[in-house]
């Protein structure tokens, strides 16, 4: 039995819609963070599968390595401000961060 385009297609989606509604609707900053990296991972996913059954040159794969550096650095940053919002506020709700209101 072969797993098809069409299934890696469908679980890119899934993954990628589960990582949207729960990007949109958590209030924590960290759980937020691994919502958008799922959605990485979702975009990596059907880069890949394209690269592998669509018969196409090294660009998926190099494209796929720039959304993982891209992944990285979103993390790296992320926490970091993350945590020094937590140091501040000592919340990570998203609702509280407000620092930029008057």
């Amino acid at each position: 039995m072969s797993v098809g385009l069409e299934q890696y297609l469908l679980l890119s989606a899934v993954l990628f819609t589960i990582g949207l509604v729960g990007a949109l609707s958590k209030r924590n900053a960290i759980i937020v963070l691994m919502c958008i990296e799922i959605m990485l991972n979702a975009v990596n996913l059907t880069l890949v599968a394209f690269y592998r059954y669509g018969g196409l040159d090294i660009t998926g794969m190099v494209f796929a390595l720039f959304v993982m550096l891209v992944a990285a650095a979103e993390v790296a940053l992320g926490l970091a401000i993350v945590f020094s919002l937590y140091r501040s506020r000592e919340t990570v709700d998203l609702a509280e961060m407000d620092m930029m209101k008057w």
